[in-house]
């Protein structure tokens, strides 16, 4: 995996380019927000449903952002959807692109709390409480590695 460090929106939020092919073009351009929701030393989890795009692995909850939806929006409606909760304020704290051979990916990531609701897994196959120190035990997207490193990172600082 290549990653090279790209210019940051703002100074809080570093951001990082992975990539895993030298293609040139891409047929897609897709934004994604995804919830860093901590509690107790822990992060919230969500394994990926089977048959999907990288079903099987665990991710950061959050999901696509729609047309004319900012991307605080759409991550709270998408927290709403796969897990039936409502969340704090949400910080940005990474943006990580990522290209796939047939799309890019953008992948925002905020930090937040629960503030309502109990987690459920209503959108995805599990959800689970995991320690930063034990995220990179869990198989995740090459995307998502890098976001893993900072969170050690931050907590060691």
């Amino acid at each position: 995996m290549k990653r090279e460090t790209s210019r940051p929106k703002n100074k809080k939020a570093p951001s990082y380019r992975s990539s895993f092919t030298s293609h040139p073009s891409r047929s897609s351009f897709v934004e994604v927000a995804a919830g860093l929701i901590a509690r107790d030393g822990r992060y919230l989890i969500a394994r990926r449903k089977a048959g999907v795009h990288l079903g099987g692995l665990w991710e950061f909850p959050g999901g696509k952002r729609e047309a004319d939806e900012s991307l605080e929006a759409c991550l709270r409606r998408e927290l709403r959807e796969e897990l039936g909760i409502e969340i704090t304020p949400p910080v940005l704290f990474r943006i990580i692109r990522h290209d796939y051979p047939k799309k890019t990916v953008e992948l925002h990531f905020f930090h937040c709390s629960i503030a309502a609701g109990e987690e459920r897994a209503l959108g995805c196959d599990e959800v689970r409480w995991v320690a930063v120190g034990e995220l990179a035990s869990f198989d995740f997207p090459p995307p998502d590695r890098p976001l893993i490193e900072a969170l050690q990172d931050e907590i060691s600082d």
